[in-house]
């Protein structure tokens, strides 16, 4: 290999690597606002309330298995009660 071919193969690779760092940079720039304009959209408040609310059974709400309503629970606990 001569000189040439070398010197070639050194740019070539400090090339690369500087678009990697710029991509690198990019991502990391699109991610920090992504998650700044999150955070902004819904006060804290509202995510525990919405927390609350929501069911705790997650093969339920993607349909893999019957979810308990809220008429289901309480004659549960009636019956529960009764015993």
């Amino acid at each position: 290999m001569n000189r040439a071919q070398g010197e070639e193969r050194m740019q070539r690779i400090r090339i690369g690597l500087t678009g990697l760092a710029f991509v690198f940079l990019l991502v990391l720039l699109g991610t920090a606002i992504s998650r700044s304009s999150e955070e902004s959209i819904v006060p804290p408040a509202q995510n525990e309330l919405a927390a609350d609310k929501e069911p705790n059974e997650p093969l339920a709400e993607i349909g893999a298995a019957p979810g308990a309503t809220l008429e289901n629970e309480a004659s549960e606990g009636a019956s529960n009660n009764k015993q």
